[in-house]
């Protein structure tokens, strides 16, 4: 079901067929009474628009003027995004936030790491075994067994895309802030996470 868009036009007739009867109450379209009736219209549409957007911003992924209210239900803007985070960057925190379950495997973090909008790849560590390592493996004693190693591209690019992004906004932003942050948050406290950028 499409919801129906008026228009000022429609709004000023509406308002015009809603005065009594009677010849005090004219409907020339040059008459005071019409020409103020139809000054008033433009608010009821632009009143009518913003009911309509208000549908689509109530959903955290097309956010625009609920982004605050989702972000204090949240307990964002926190300082992962940095002082001026674009309007994607809030809206794929907020998603993020919004789905995360919890867990702890590397399922999880990869998947939290995509709703944040970043690729990455997670590899536990070990210590050094004569017969299961490899040359390039990691030598040390059994502190290795809690390490676990993010590896993400060294500038995740978030570029300006018409339609998700507003004026005023760079073209693009780039860097990994948000993954660094938001997975140290909800890295378990007994690992030692590490990040690899390449």
């Amino acid at each position: 079901m499409t919801i129906p868009s008026y228009t000022a036009d429609d709004f000023a007739t509406a308002l015009t067929g809603l005065l009594p009867r009677g010849r005090v109450w004219t409907r020339d379209p040059e008459s005071v009474l019409v020409r103020t009736l139809s000054t008033l219209a433009p608010s009821f549409a632009r009143s009518s628009l913003a009911a309509q957007e208000l549908l689509s911003s109530a959903f955290p992924s097309t956010a625009t003027d609920l982004i605050p209210e989702w972000q204090e239900t949240l307990g964002l803007p926190d300082p992962c995004a940095g002082i001026s985070p674009t309007i994607a960057q809030q809206r794929q925190q907020i998603v993020a936030r919004l789905t995360d379950s919890g867990g702890q495997s590397a399922s999880y973090f990869i998947r939290l790491a995509k709703a944040l909008g970043y690729a990455i790849t997670v590899t536990n560590d070990a210590p050094f075994r004569a017969g299961q390592s490899r040359a390039g493996h990691h030598v040390g004693g059994v502190e290795w067994f809690f390490v676990w190693t993010v590896t993400a591209p060294e500038f995740t690019v978030n570029p300006f895309l018409a339609g998700h992004s507003t004026a005023g906004e760079a073209l693009g932003t780039f860097g990994n802030a948000v993954l660094v942050c938001e997975l140290n948050a909800r890295s378990p406290a007994h690992t030692i996470l590490n990040f690899k950028f390449q």
